[in-house]
């Protein structure tokens, strides 16, 4: 009977002790728990983070094959998986601009755009637009015209601007205004960007450069339609 009482007593302060550390567990360790809680919450797709999918992009005509998380837009993987950060993160809504590539030769918002939309497709980006280390005209053109301001817009408009180019090196203003019409730039009032879009055209049409163009003293030859 002695052994049978002491066992008891044993196991009613197991079962007491279990209670507290199961109290203490419960009380203490909520505000962990919270904790983990908001950081799932303060990280947006923090669930996805595992789910990637191995696809391969043709990106200024170099060929890439990543793990991309699936829920990334052409933009993200751009910036985030290959680095090529021309292209700017703004309103990611489709509405600034700022992100614009070239797929296929057409401007593209890139932020709207799902990765797995742009395989099997050629993409350009701004870092695209020079040879090696000579400048596109339009670039030097930007340069030379003020073009380019805080130079946040300046790589989406650059790739609409070349995007009307590989099509029509001859467009008129309403053209150029046509094709820039996506992109919102704050700082130079667009007067200098459809200028330099224009001495840019010469340049493309007449194989001077934009400097030339320039230090000739005239405005750029305007076209009619």
């Amino acid at each position: 009977m002695a052994a049978v009482a002491v066992a008891a007593v044993a196991v009613a302060a197991v079962a007491v002790v279990a209670v507290v550390i199961a109290a203490v567990g419960w009380l203490r360790p909520s505000a962990d728990r919270a904790n983990r809680r908001r950081l799932l919450v303060a990280r947006p797709g923090h669930s996805f983070r595992r789910m990637q999918s191995i696809l391969e992009l043709q990106v200024n005509g170099d060929r890439y094959e990543k793990g991309i998380p699936a829920h990334y837009t052409l933009l993200e993987a751009l910036r985030y998986v290959l680095g090529l950060t021309g292209s700017k993160q703004g309103c990611d809504k489709g509405d600034c601009g700022a992100c614009t590539v070239l797929v296929d030769g057409e401007a593209y918002l890139s932020c709207i755009m799902p990765v797995h939309e742009a395989v099997g497709h050629e993409i350009v980006t701004v870092e695209g637009l020079a040879e090696g280390p000579t400048p596109h005209p339009l670039q030097d053109a930007f340069d030379l015209t003020g073009g380019a301001q805080c130079g946040f817009c300046t790589p989406g408009i650059l790739c609409s601007a070349y995007g009307l180019l590989l099509k029509n090196q001859s467009p008129t203003r309403e053209e150029i205004a046509s094709a820039l019409s996506g992109n919102l730039c704050r700082c130079t009032g667009y007067t200098k960007i459809f200028e330099a879009v224009e001495v840019a055209a010469e340049a493309l049409r007449t194989g001077q450069s934009p400097e030339e163009i320039l230090e000739a003293g005239r405005e750029p030859t305007p076209v009619r339609s």
